[in-house]
């Protein structure tokens, strides 16, 4: 019994297995932390595209005007 409780402490299979979980949160983080900037940024810039196509005319944006 005191042997089998020694390698069940001396097992690293579990140490391996959390460390990947913590590894996986961690990239998983910074993919939702990167969306979230990449969508602020692309929002203000489709504001700006829709605003200055609102503005102009089909002749000037084709340039024969």
């Amino acid at each position: 019994m005191l042997n089998r409780i020694k390698s069940i402490v001396l097992d690293e299979n579990g140490a391996v297995t959390v460390d990947w979980v913590v590894l996986t949160a961690a990239v998983c983080g910074l993919a939702i932390a990167s969306f979230a900037a990449i969508q602020q940024s692309s929002s203000s810039v489709g504001d700006n595209v829709g605003a200055y196509l609102t503005e102009k005319t089909v002749e000037e944006l084709a340039g024969i005007e």
